[in-house]
């Protein structure tokens, strides 16, 4: 490692995926940073078609972007210098420092692992080198001895960069006991070596009830007790690192409101949280429909998230028979609103020339927009500003692969940065399609948007939301966890 580091990093593994690691990263990060101390999020390696634009260019996952806004600094592509965004039929796309490398299926990515640690350890290097602590996260579980050979994602990293690891468990899923003293005896005795200390996430009830629970994890394995968190209802208005969070949304577990939005859920589906905004609109209730379920019927809007394969998405929802669904919304006076590749997906036809989503070809699209996508291994990332069709102002990001032209693009969606258009409005003004995501994030297109389903403008500042959540996060984990004891272990 270079000796001109000044930075001191802990890293944080799981049990498994989604037991809490990004979010707890975020929250240490904002109450470091309340402490005053120069703050870095790091994940060597992401999973997750939710990416978000960081401000060297390039993308990166929307967890380590919002556990950069936690630390109060803008993203860098080296906070997750390997991103692993899944497609269809040819596996997995892999973004490096922020721009693609390359595709591989699942074997052979196995192999690519190792070429990719000294881009790993250069990004750390860089991030150390601006900061007081790093706080690391890291992916899926840290059992998976499976994938142990060649890792950059969690022990194998831990090692190469020689830092101390917490490995947090969900005791809401059961089996916490196990599941932690498991990996203790599992792993290689050289990486158990690195842990110092656990962490119990989403704890419900009586906190003394656990006590000799965690003594009990305490004393098979060695590791210190740093925290029992008890679940925060406050997390939920943050955005959650991947698509395993929306499992189990059924389309009548939201709130009434008189404004439904219907939204096909399909296999993927992606920045899906372009709809935590709409979610948290007290007059909307957004319905999460899954295969196997109509489209409400009395839906004011439909919308179409993004997808990183749009031709394989294309397929399910055809398969689902939301299409049928879609075009009796449509007959109705339905609005339908396309996000990116929902967006390619309502035009007449979608092309792969060059193979990009798996065999090259064409298929025919839903016919709701006058258009047509011809996708190309260019990919566009950039943030963005402008005005919607009707002057509303608005910021977002592009991140796309692909170009849409056709007749209904003279209505175009928005203009932005003044010098260019971007989407399409159907003749009849009720079907639109744009590249633009987090829209809704901006409080004025969110009122537009409400105000279009014939609700009221938004009273929600959504961002400022945000920014509470994080701050509540921050005490949470301040009164629960032993935050100088974790200061203390990182290396």
């Amino acid at each position: 490692m270079n000796s001109e580091m000044t930075a001191r990093a802990l890293m944080f593994q799981g049990t498994g995926s989604d037991v809490g690691k990004s979010l707890i990263v975020a929250g240490l990060a904002r109450a470091l940073t309340n402490r005053g101390y120069r703050i870095r999020p790091f994940k060597p390696q992401n999973m997750s078609n939710n990416a978000a634009v960081a401000v060297d260019g390039g993308e990166i996952g929307r967890a380590q972007a919002l556990q950069a806004r936690a630390a109060r600094i803008a993203p860098s592509v080296h906070m997750n210098p390997v991103l692993l965004k899944p497609q269809s039929m040819v596996g997995a796309q892999i973004v490096v420092q922020g721009k693609v490398a390359a595709s591989a299926d699942a074997a052979r990515y196995q192999d690519v692992k190792r070429t990719l640690m000294p881009r790993v350890l250069e990004s750390f290097e860089r991030l150390s080198a601006e900061a007081d602590f790093v706080l690391v996260e890291g992916a899926g579980s840290a059992s998976e001895i499976n994938l142990r050979a060649n890792d950059i994602a969690n022990m194998g990293f831990a090692r190469a960069a020689n830092v101390p690891v917490v490995v947090i468990g969900d005791i809401d899923r059961g089996g916490i006991i196990a599941s932690l003293v498991g990996t203790a005896h599992v792993i290689d005795p050289g990486d158990a070596a690195m842990i110092c200390g656990f962490i119990v996430n989403r704890f419900r009830g009586d906190p003394a009830l656990f006590k000799r629970g965690m003594e009990e994890i305490a004393r098979r394995t060695g590791w210190s007790p740093f925290g029992l968190v008890p679940h925060l209802p406050a997390a939920a208005r943050l955005p959650a690192e991947d698509a395993l969070a929306l499992m189990g949304k059924d389309a009548r577990r939201g709130k009434n409101g008189p404004i439904r939005i219907a939204v096909p859920m399909l296999p993927h589906i992606a920045n899906f949280d372009d709809l935590d905004p709409l979610e948290a609109e007290p007059e909307v209730e957004l319905l999460r429909v899954w295969p196997g379920t109509a489209l409400p019927g009395d839906a004011a809007l439909v919308l179409l998230p993004g997808s990183k394969s749009t031709i394989a998405d294309l397929t399910a929802l055809r398969e689902a028979g939301f299409d049928i669904d879609l075009a009796a919304h449509v007959r109705r006076g339905g609005h339908v609103l396309g996000l990116c590749g929902g967006y390619q997906m309502l035009g007449r036809v979608v092309s792969d020339p060059e193979g990009v989503e798996g065999a090259a070809g064409s298929v025919p699209g839903l016919g709701l927009l006058d258009v047509a996508t011809t996708l190309s291994k260019e990919k566009r990332v950039a943030t963005v500003a402008g005005t919607s069709f009707d002057n509303v102002p608005f910021d977002g990001y592009e991140i796309h692969m692909g170009e849409t032209t056709g007749p209904d693009c003279a209505r175009r969606f928005a203009q932005i940065d003044g010098s260019r258009t971007d989407g399409a409005i159907s003749a009849n003004g009720r079907v639109i399609g744009t590249y633009l995501h987090g829209l809704f994030a901006n409080d004025h297109q969110r009122s537009a948007w409400l105000k279009r389903l014939g609700g009221t403008a938004s009273a929600l500042d959504y961002e400022a939301g945000v920014e509470e959540a994080l701050d509540a996060l921050a005490v949470h984990l301040e009164a629960h966890l032993d935050v100088d004891a974790l200061i203390s272990h990182a290396a």
